[in-house]
């Protein structure tokens, strides 16, 4: 991914601000799901079509790793490292949701589609985080 392109997306030219920029956007995202499944897990497990038990256990573990991230976000210079653990992470992430769909899961038409875009957005955050990190240490060196 060019520079130029991350630059556009995270509206900044300072490869560190990128990054922390895109951390941050996963974080609040990530925290904003977890809300959800924590809240209100009983109707959106009926709306997708997934045992509310379950999404409230991914919620509670959304909300943790959404604080951890968001911590990551706020520190000046993210340690390579803990940025590549979130990247990993996501890429996780996103490689399960469409296993547990494809393998395990019954979801309405409503879940399939959410499950799906869950898991390309959160793909798209690895993606944007991998290349901005590269961008930083790049500039660093």
């Amino acid at each position: 991914m060019s520079q130029a392109l991350l630059a556009g997306l995270a509206r900044t030219t300072a490869p560190r601000t990128m990054l922390r920029r895109f951390l941050a956007l996963d974080a609040v995202v990530t925290g904003v799901n977890g809300i959800a499944y924590t809240a209100a897990s009983g109707p959106l497990g009926r709306l997708l079509g997934v045992d509310s038990t379950l999404l409230l256990g991914l919620g509670l573990f959304l909300l943790g790793y959404g604080a951890a991230v968001g911590l990551l976000a706020s520190r000046p210079a993210p340690p390579g490292p803990a940025v590549r653990a979130v990247v990993d992470a996501n890429l996780l992430w996103a490689a399960l949701s469409i296993a547990a769909l494809a393998l395990w899961l019954e979801p309405t038409a409503v879940g399939a589609v959410w499950t799906v875009l869950q898991a390309l957005t959160v793909a798209g955050f690895a993606v944007l985080q991998w290349s901005s990190l590269k961008t930083a240490e790049g500039v660093s060196r």
